[in-house]
């Protein structure tokens, strides 16, 4: 058992009752679109921090922490070029999204073909929050309180985390979750920065860390093709569309940007996120590369050379995930060590108050609406909160299973692979290309979803092994899906040229938004701070290539 003060375990308990009443204080469920959307009405900032808590749950905190400790810093090439991806997101498709109205991303779809791609991509969507989003995080938020508590069952914690998340998000919506998430946001990362401080200084420093971990590949971003975590091919042609699908397809994080008050506001908010996300390295994933040098496990003489996850869990009884989470009992002070394990029990619990109003939103508003269409805006509500309850019951009896995975982000990161290619190349057909048709997108969805379902039950329940890293399947699973939607799209009717107009981008609309921004000044001008984003990715790249 790891020992915490009765201290930290008070601050604990008053930090999580203190974001339940916060949230539940700042709630707004008055109608549908104060619940599913917070009224749109919020401003960058609060969308720029809601969005980085929304996502660090299951990927980005303890998942990238463990990568770090099992392979080096070849994880942040998730994250820097996902920030590349959210330029070019909020350049072209953020717009398209905001002005249109839509509550969910399947309900585009029906704008630009029929609705047999929304209600397609809804359910999938369900699918993959449910059992990415919702059930990563309460497993994660779980270890973390068997760390405390470890004489605990983990179903019951799961449970409790349940609980926290739920308490909140099923009654205020997401105005709540939002609200909670400014506050969680903002702990994480400073407490995410001194963790990283008294990890570089127990380690030695800098320059201590750097000589023990310059040979090799532990501190590259390029990584070999033969690399189990992100060779280089796949980190420029499948990392691409895994951060396409999880910044502008995943309902989880784009309902955020539609409750911004102007695109203006979305584009910022979501250039904020990918500022704030080129830190990630620092506060996240070097702590865990540090973690290596430091006697975190009790285990002595650990190989220098790198171990897949599942080699240091059977062999060395090391557990990855908890790499996080045994830096903050092991390195940071009394009271400093609950203020930070709370900032991550409730930031944890955001991605899942993220999902909860995700799922709800897409069950009320692509199948519920359509059966009912009398339903007024408190009844869709009531609706909202009853399919976020069942959820929660679906999420707390898969999460256990997680922990059969090597790590989170292998988890999350190749179930997303066979997922994600058919709905990208969809989305990306439908913006930019005018021939594609109902039709074809429908087909080109199967297809794709076909071959991921195919190479699911090949590997996990037949137990065979499939020699290509997920990276590399990814594409090939687009290139099939966006080939078959191109052949039925050409061999069938012309698309509706009203849907077409409305809803795909021409030259026309660049050239406008040129105009627009004549006179702006440069630290308002979001092409010049997109610009400016892109040329950090790239700079942070070169001095870790």
């Amino acid at each position: 058992m790891i020992n915490i003060s009765a201290i930290d375990i008070i601050i604990l308990i008053l930090f999580i009752v203190g974001i339940i009443w916060w949230a539940l204080r700042n709630g707004k469920s008055s109608d549908s679109t104060s619940y599913f959307l917070a009224g749109r009405n919020m401003t960058w900032p609060v969308v720029g921090l809601s969005l980085f808590a929304a996502s660090v749950s299951s990927s980005t905190l303890m998942g990238h922490s463990g990568e770090g400790f099992i392979s080096g810093i070849a994880v942040f090439n998730y994250n820097w070029i996902s920030v590349l991806v959210m330029v070019f997101f909020s350049l072209f498709f953020l717009p398209f999204y905001i002005k249109s109205g839509i509550f969910t991303m399947p309900e585009f779809l029906e704008k630009r073909f029929d609705k047999r791609s929304r209600y397609y991509f809804s359910f999938i969507t369900i699918f993959g929050n449910v059992f990415l989003d919702a059930a990563a995080t309460l497993y994660t938020g779980a270890l973390i309180i068997k760390l405390i508590f470890p004489e605990v069952e983990l179903f019951y914690i799961i449970l409790i985390m349940a609980a926290i998340a739920g308490s909140y998000t099923i009654v205020g919506g997401l105005s709540s979750a939002i609200n909670a998430d400014i506050i969680q946001a903002t702990i994480l990362i400073i407490g995410s920065a001194i963790l990283f401080f008294f990890a570089l200084h127990e380690i030695g420093g800098w320059e201590e860390l750097y000589t023990r971990f310059d040979q090799g590949v532990w501190l590259k971003l390029t990584r070999p093709l033969d690399d189990p975590t992100v060779p280089w091919l796949g980190m420029w042609v499948g990392i691409p569309i895994l951060g396409f699908y999880f910044w502008a397809n995943n309902q989880v994080m784009v309902q955020r940007v539609l409750s911004a008050k102007s695109v203006d506001h979305g584009r910022k908010g979501v250039l904020f996120v990918g500022f704030l996300y080129l830190f990630t390295i620092f506060i996240f994933i070097l702590p865990g590369l540090a973690a290596r040098g430091i006697d975190l496990f009790g285990v002595d003489n650990l190989p220098q050379e790198i171990i897949d996850g599942s080699t240091l869990k059977s062999e060395y009884g090391i557990n990855t995930d908890q790499v996080y989470p045994r830096l903050i009992v092991k390195l940071l002070p009394v009271g400093l060590i609950g203020l930070i394990l709370a900032a991550m029990i409730s930031a944890l619990t955001s991605t899942l108050s993220a999902t909860l109003s995700s799922v709800s939103t897409l069950f009320t508003m692509d199948f519920y609406s359509m059966i009912d269409k009398k339903a007024d805006s408190k009844k869709l509500v009531k609706v909202g909160r009853i399919t976020s309850i069942v959820v929660l019951i679906i999420a707390i009896l898969w999460a256990p299973f997680i922990q059969k995975f090597d790590s989170l982000v292998s988890y999350y990161q190749e179930v997303a692979s066979y997922l994600a290619p058919p709905i990208v190349g969809t989305f990306f057909l439908g913006l930019f290309w005018k021939r594609s048709n109902a039709a074809g997108a429908l087909w080109g969805l199967i297809s794709g979803i076909v071959v991921a379902a195919l190479l699911m039950i090949v590997k996990y329940a037949m137990n065979v092994s499939v020699p290509y890293h997920f990276l590399l399947i990814a594409p090939l699973i687009m290139v099939l899906s966006v080939t078959v939607n191109v052949l039925v799209s050409l061999l069938t009717p012309r698309p509706d040229q009203e849907k077409v107009l409305k809803n795909t981008w021409t030259l026309k609309i660049w050239k406008e938004e040129t105009k627009a921004l004549k006179g702006v000044v440069w630290y308002k001008n979001h092409r010049f701070l997109s610009l400016l984003l892109v040329m950090a990715c790239f700079f942070m790249y070169f001095i870790f290539a």
